[in-house]
């Protein structure tokens, strides 16, 4: 693709980059046919290839974003499917994530549309507030009820965004899982030490999944840390645009990583959120630019590991009779097309005693995609119905997944017990059997 960028906007990094991804576009196509918003839509500007020539019109212009743009990209889930396809090795994901911030810097949205941004980046990424905030809603969520329902709209509006909101609040909460700065010892003889993500959503909407984390990795001599520091990952506020925000938590997180690797060592940062995995592993990009992190943040990039990739090189034994157990699994589309981890986990599960299916359209997305099912609730809605009725076809027992958003966008949808690939797999190898209540 032939761009026409200035010199002066060339010397801006970012415009650098942005330029070396558009020239790669070779207007092929492809990426449309996997594209969730496209599916759905038809219209080319909700395609990848559309969005991408709404993108670089805006930053060869310099000008403020437009409603229309905004629109398009707003749609845009971040699924990456279209990397995936791509014959061109488009880095859509860096281009796009410019873009939601060069909106957020120059575009005034509605007032209402900017505080409910202001609050989900001010709840979202802090446990105690998310918890407080689920509470809140089990109270105010059966007066949802009362609230009009809206016409369609192109952008949604407010009310229908809160009644995604509220519906997507589980009806109880689990007791919360353990403190930072835990460390757990190995069991038997030590083969490592890592570090695991403690997130942010998932330590309060299912904490039992870093605890059959903990179980599995403890009883295969692997001693395990709660960093006592860290902050949210930053995925939230990134994919809202807010890179003042997400940087900074990136920052203290390569901070307190660093820190703890100094002290006994660490062999890995291991995620069980493959949404979380997908920006960690990208910190050394998004601090490249930064002399005072650039390098660090690079290490901890190449610590990152999904926890199948991890558990993968433990020699797990299956020590549980299953009595084959049929297991539909959904591929994060953070962890399919993010980080390009796409086998691994089914062979894990099969390994280990369960009967795995694969899911029809597995590339597309569930409709999740962090804040998408809140501010797009009527796509994400149609997205999960798809994902819903496509793993009904393969008539599981269970259905695992390896990030807590999809968890909760499909365990809303259907009434198969929802699970971590992790919880499977540590009661495979001799650990407790999952719980089947995710989505109360």
């Amino acid at each position: 693709m032939k761009t026409e960028f200035s010199l002066a906007q060339l010397a801006d990094p970012d415009i650098a980059q942005a330029d070396k991804i558009l020239r790669a576009c070779v207007h092929c196509g492809f990426c449309t046919a996997t594209c969730p918003t496209y599916v759905l839509l038809g219209d080319e500007l909700d395609s990848p290839r559309g969005r991408i020539y709404l993108i670089k019109e805006m930053l060869e212009k310099d000008e403020t974003p437009t409603a229309e743009v905004v629109k398009h990209v707003d749609r845009c889930l971040s699924c990456l499917a279209c990397m995936t396809t791509c014959p061109s090795g488009v880095n859509y994901m860096h281009l796009v994530d410019q873009a939601r911030v060069r909106i957020e810097q120059r575009y005034q949205r509605p007032l209402t549309e900017r505080l409910l941004r202001q609050v989900l980046a001010f709840v979202l990424p802090d446990p105690r507030r998310f918890r407080a905030s689920m509470w809140l809603a089990r109270l105010v969520r059966p007066l949802a009820m009362l609230l009009p329902t809206p016409r369609p709209a192109a952008t949604p509006g407010l009310i229908l965004r809160l009644k995604a909101m509220l519906a997507l609040a589980p009806n109880r909460l689990p007791t919360p899982g353990p403190l930072p700065g835990s460390v757990f010892a190995a069991l038997g003889k030590k083969r490592g030490r890592v570090a695991l993500l403690q997130g942010c959503a998932q330590q309060v909407l299912a904490p039992r999944i870093n605890q059959a984390a903990i179980s599995l990795l403890t009883r295969h001599g692997i001693e395990v840390v709660l960093v006592r520091d860290e902050q949210c990952c930053g995925a939230l506020t990134h994919h809202l645009g807010n890179d003042r925000d997400a940087l900074g938590r990136a920052r203290a997180n390569v901070t307190a990583w660093q820190k703890e690797a100094a002290k006994e060592g660490l062999d890995a940062i291991l995620v069980t959120a493959s949404g979380c995995g997908t920006v960690i592993k990208d910190y050394g990009y998004l601090l490249r630019e930064d002399a005072a992190f650039a390098a660090d943040a690079a290490k901890v990039s190449a610590l990152a590991k999904d926890i199948t990739e991890y558990v993968a090189g433990l020699g797990l034994e299956s020590k549980t009779r299953l009595d084959n157990i049929v297991v539909a699994y959904h591929s994060a589309c953070s962890l399919q097309h993010g980080q390009k981890i796409t086998g691994l986990p089914k062979e894990l599960l099969s390994k280990n005693g369960f009967v795995v299916k694969d899911v029809p359209e597995s590339h597309l997305c569930c409709g999740s995609a962090g804040t998408y099912n809140i501010l797009q609730p009527e796509l994400a809605g149609r997205l999960r119905d798809r994902k819903v009725a496509n793993i009904a076809s393969v008539q599981p027992d269970m259905i695992a997944a390896g990030n807590i958003g999809c968890m909760v966008q499909i365990a809303s949808g259907t009434s198969v017990p929802v699970v971590h690939t992790i919880e499977l797999l540590d009661w495979a190898t001799g650990g407790s059997r999952p719980a089947l209540n995710t989505s109360s």
